[in-house]
């Protein structure tokens, strides 16, 4: 008697597990579970784009700030940039 007990219960246990499958997945193909779908790739999208603004920001001030830096200094400002070839040249 136990092995049908078992089998009973495994039988019931898929049942429930393919019937809240089917329904999910009729959910999904449904109008509404396409209309959250497509809500929720834009809201991803949005959210991604944000990020990827955010880093570019992020990334600008990182360039701006490190040629800043280089442009202040003392050391730089006196040598002359090695394609200038007009800083030795007498102009007469």
């Amino acid at each position: 008697m136990r092995p049908r007990v078992v089998w009973f219960v495994a039988g019931t246990a898929a049942g429930v597990y393919a019937s809240v499958k089917a329904r999910r997945a009729a959910e999904r193909l449904s109008m509404p579970g396409l209309v959250d779908q497509a809500a929720a790739l834009g809201t991803g999208w949005r959210a991604f784009s944000a990020e990827v603004q955010e880093g570019m920001a992020e990334r600008e001030r990182d360039v701006l700030r490190s040629l800043h830096e280089r442009a202040c200094t003392p050391q730089l400002l006196a040598t002359p940039h090695p394609l200038d070839t007009h800083h030795d040249k007498d102009p007469t």
